[in-house]
């Protein structure tokens, strides 16, 4: 096992697989490889075969000796995880028997300095998962302060975001913030926090990441390709790590499992063939021990589905939520 294999251990990863239950001659997905914690569990199932996403390009150079490890069970692809169902039809798959996702950034991007996902090393403001779009330092420079304000609050539930975006459009006046600390810095002269208190700049970074990677715009897209291209019987774990993510997962799973019609009240209301079968109506969540080994998975929550042979639905047209474009060009 590799210094990296020992150093990643997948958060609620025997959890999330056991609820895969992979088997003997089943394909399953893992649509956000990383380190690919999850992928070398699923392949100690004899016979099992893996199809690994990463929009990551160091996680899928990473990956290179589990592939060879694996004998011929595993292909990676390097692809956003919205984009699963077209990356399983050029993989000349038709139907997955499992999928599982860790949702979010990983340990390895944040520990890199270089990547500018962390206050917690200086270095450029950059924050993004794949090497292409916008950088979270283009965000600062051109959005306007009503956008900024918005995402901060909408993306990092920041109630000091106007007053965060304010100072950041009037330091960017001053020079062009180009750095984790210069940003970190600007938010920390608005964001009072006692001892004990996160960093006042944990908000803005998420927020701030989650816009420039589009993270809800991928998880819900990465979801209804899930639903498509899922079995009858295949199962579908994810792990998220905040409430936006966690929300969004509770309420499509919610609704594709959903059953009955209208009510007595609306009785002409048909209701959708559910597509899934819920896993489990709590979402599971990190033990002490793991939570002591791994402080990240305090914040943790897995949510599974199984799915049925009713049609996937259809979609929603669009989300409540600031898209990375508008922001950019200003509204």
């Amino acid at each position: 096992m590799s210094t990296a294999d020992q150093r990643h251990i997948p958060v609620l990863g025997p959890e999330a697989v056991e609820m895969l239950a992979p088997r003997d001659g089943g394909t399953y997905l893992d649509a956000t490889f990383g380190a690919g914690g999850y992928t070398r569990l699923i392949l100690q199932t004899p016979g099992t075969r893996v199809l690994g996403i990463d929009r990551d390009s160091t996680a899928i150079a990473g990956g290179a000796g589990l592939v060879a490890e694996a004998g011929g069970r595993l292909t990676l692809v390097e692809s956003r995880f919205s984009a699963i169902a077209d990356v399983c039809v050029s993989q000349g798959l038709a139907r997955i028997d499992g999928i599982v996702m860790d949702v979010g950034v990983s340990s390895m991007q944040l520990d890199s300095a270089a990547r500018g996902f962390s206050f917690r090393f200086d270095g450029p403001l950059d924050m993004r998962m794949g090497g292409a779009g916008p950088t979270a330092a283009d965000i600062v420079a051109h959005a306007a302060e009503r956008d900024l304000a918005d995402v901060i609050y909408i993306f990092g539930e920041e109630r000091h975001s106007r007053g965060v975006a304010r100072a950041i459009v009037a330091a960017r006046k001053e020079q062009p913030i180009t750095t984790t600390r210069q940003l970190a810095d600007i938010v920390a002269r608005v964001v009072r926090s006692k001892p004990g208190d996160i960093h006042p700049a944990t908000r803005t970074f998420q927020a701030l990441r989650i816009l420039v990677n589009e993270e809800l715009d991928e998880l819900e897209q990465a979801l209804s390709a899930a639903e498509r291209i899922l079995a009858p019987g295949g199962r579908l774990a994810v792990v998220s790590f905040h409430s936006l993510e966690d929300r969004i997962v509770k309420t499509f799973l919610a609704e594709r499992s959903k059953t009955g019609g209208g009510s007595r009240h609306l009785p002409e209301i048909a209701q959708e063939t559910p597509s899934f079968h819920l896993l489990n109506r709590k979402p599971v969540v990190a033990a002490e021990t793991e939570i002591e080994a791994n402080p990240r998975a305090r914040s943790a929550k897995l949510r599974g589905a199984e799915r049925t042979a009713a049609p996937a639905h259809v979609p929603p047209s669009s989300s409540p939520w600031p898209r990375l474009a508008d922001v950019l060009r200003g509204g």
